[in-house]
């Protein structure tokens, strides 16, 4: 392998039979196999943006059997090779990643369109919009108290949103969507709303356990114990005592994340009471409906019709010629 040329950063979709190709990849998945010879070897399949390969590590050690996990960044060097008519990478050699490697997450992982700091520094524009002191606290607090885990946690597990940073772009998405209605609704109260916007899911990042490149695990015992909505009410009123928050607005805040699902069979026991709580739950509703119509729109052709989406209550979309 060694007197073959080295082909550096070459995609998945791009590798071709014999070459010796050399880059940067996702460990989507990996498994302990036994070979005919009884030695040890790790199964891989390894991801960029543009596909998923086949791929084999002999003579394993334990050691990388511990070091090689799901989810981990790593650098190889293979062989392309073919089996069974599906191309194959032979790994000759493997390291994982380190900060010198200065690579962007959302070259390997599905993410948001875009940059979670420049996301993060919108969230905040709205945030000096909010004119009650005691508002603008705790949503500062609540955000410095999380920022790290907000710029790559995704909204949810599997449906909508459910990508790295999509937790902030869905909050971004309301933000101005409920700007826009505030010009129509004038008598909306907008410290309420955008307070509403940006805590609405902030429990989120507690409910479910996410890597930092955005793939949930699982959902954490608190989260299945409680659920977000439970556990942002917590977040809301421990920060509140501690900045000694008038009453009524604390309370008010509590109740827009209690009601933003509105359905008691989806999580909510009270329905909106409040203008601004109605206001929220219909955003948060059209931000999400309308990420599930794109993301099926994307991946049809003009005139065809999607597949019953689910989440849609099981509707088909269709893609106009026009």
């Amino acid at each position: 392998m060694d007197d073959k040329k080295i082909i550096e950063d070459k995609q998945i979709s791009e590798f071709v039979i014999g070459e010796v190709s050399q880059g940067f990849f996702l460990i989507r998945s990996v498994e302990s196999r036994t070979a005919s010879n009884n030695n040890k070897y790790l199964d891989f399949t390894l991801a960029d943006k543009t596909g998923e390969i086949n791929a084999k590590l002999w003579h394993c050690t334990e050691k990388d059997e511990a070091k090689y996990i799901a989810n981990k960044l790593v650098k190889v060097r293979g062989n392309v090779t073919q089996w069974q008519g599906r191309l194959q990478y032979i790994i000759e050699k493997v390291r994982l990643t380190t900060e010198d490697d200065n690579l962007k997450v959302e070259n390997f992982v599905p993410s948001a369109p875009y940059p979670a700091e420049e996301m993060y520094s919108e969230v905040l524009k709205y945030v000096g919009l909010i004119k009650n002191s005691e508002i603008n606290m705790l949503v500062n607090i609540l955000l410095e108290e999380n920022k790290d885990r907000l710029i790559y946690y995704p909204a949810a597990q599997k449906n909508h949103h459910s990508y790295r940073s999509g937790l902030l772009y869905h909050i971004t998405s309301m933000l101005k969507v409920g700007e826009g209605l505030s010009k129509v609704y004038e008598f909306i109260n907008l410290d309420l709303l955008y307070a509403g916007i940006i805590l609405h899911d902030i429990a989120k990042l507690f409910e479910m356990d996410s890597s930092e490149l955005g793939i949930v695990s699982d959902y954490t015992m608190e989260g299945n114990l409680l659920g977000h909505i439970v556990q942002g009410i917590k977040m809301i009123e421990r920060v509140a005592s501690e900045i000694e928050m008038n009453e009524e607005t604390a309370i008010l805040l509590q109740h827009m994340i209690l009601s933003h699902h509105n359905e008691p069979e989806f999580g909510s026991p009270k329905r909106p009471m409040i203008p601004e709580a109605e206001l929220l739950h219909h955003i948060d509703t059209i931000d999400a409906r309308m990420f599930d119509m794109k993301k099926n729109l994307d991946n049809i052709n003009e005139g065809d019709f999607s597949d019953r989406v689910w989440l849609l209550h099981n509707r088909k979309i269709y893609k106009p010629k026009v």
